[in-house]
């Protein structure tokens, strides 16, 4: 789609996207305009017709506007172009500008940083004639194809996660979202009391979801750690073989069930600071590699919390 300048208060202001044309693509060959070659030369001397050259550049009209110094894609020898789809990524391109009182050649050429040579060859033009307000001129630019936008809901702890996670754990999140879950005390109850059923310290327990969630199932990080326990679902999956049944990280009791079960493993696995870091950090991972140092800080926060916890510190209140 070509991009056409409207003049609006004296601004030339792009309102569509310009075209683009590439070259050197498999199965298709360069072509650089010279002075003088027109599309119908160019097209006899590759075997194809001036229709398809227009179509694989994605040239305005009929193509007659080509300038030297152009590279136009070109079928090789051989190669069947009716099938052929326009190419999307150059590094020239071209926008048709509408000419407003005041303008010259060479000012415009300047404005859109192209030869005024290239500018006349475009246009079908020679030095000295005369354009007019309101005339469509089309520009030679250089395109400059945009980056695409760093992702910023991937990372977490300093971490970057697949596409596929980040897209499950938004799923999940846009479900949790419209659901009707408990407040933050019934979490704290629910998580009291299912620590009691699997025998695992209440206070432990407490202090891993505060610190993960602050006791808030609605809570999805980019891992794609579910609910007040930020379980991910692989875990969920190793708990609910523990359980005899499948556990739904999305909703609170089979979230706390996870948690709690995990913990229950863990610790009766290590002793309770390595316990703690291999909630977070996994306990294989802890006894492969040690423990990485935000696991540390990680630790000794969970550690702090349940110390207040058994003082009787309510962080609600």
């Amino acid at each position: 789609m070509h991009k056409v300048l409207r003049v609006l208060s004296g601004l030339a202001v792009p309102v569509l996207t310009a075209a683009v044309i590439t070259a050197g693509s498999p199965g298709f060959g360069a072509y650089k305009v010279k002075q003088g070659d027109t599309l119908s030369h160019i097209a006899g001397r590759y075997g194809t017709s001036v229709r398809t050259l227009v179509a694989l550049n994605q040239l305005p009209g009929n193509g007659n506007a080509i300038y030297a110094g152009e590279v136009l894609k070109v079928p090789a020898k051989g190669t069947t172009t009716s099938s052929a789809k326009p190419a999307r990524r150059s590094q020239l391109g071209r926008v048709t500008y509408v000419v407003k009182r005041g303008d010259t050649v060479s000012r415009i050429a300047k404005r859109f940083k192209c030869s005024q040579a290239n500018l006349l060859a475009a246009n079908g033009l020679r030095a000295g004639d005369r354009i007019y307000a309101g005339k469509p001129l089309q520009v030679p630019v250089k395109l400059h194809p945009k980056k695409p936008k760093a992702r910023t809901d991937n990372t977490f702890a300093g971490r970057t996660y697949a596409d596929h996670v980040v897209a499950a754990a938004n799923r999940n999140r846009a479900t949790l979202k419209k659901r009707k879950l408990p407040t933050r005390t019934q979490m704290r109850s629910l998580i009291v009391t299912t620590s009691k059923r699997y025998g695992v310290d209440p206070e432990l327990a407490l202090a891993v979801s505060w610190q993960e969630s602050g006791w808030k199932q609605r809570v999805v990080s980019p891992a794609n750690a579910v609910g007040a326990m930020q379980v991910i679902p692989s875990t969920g999956r190793f708990a609910s073989s523990i359980v005899g049944r499948n556990l739904d990280l999305l909703k609170p009791q089979d979230n706390v069930t996870a948690g709690v079960v995990l913990l229950s493993r863990l610790t009766g696995a290590a002793r309770l600071d390595l316990a703690v870091a291999g909630y977070y950090q996994g306990l294989g991972g802890v006894k492969k590699n040690g423990v990485y140092p935000d696991t540390k800080l990680y630790v000794q926060n969970v550690l702090r919390i349940k110390a207040q916890l058994e003082r009787g510190w309510n962080p609600l209140r």
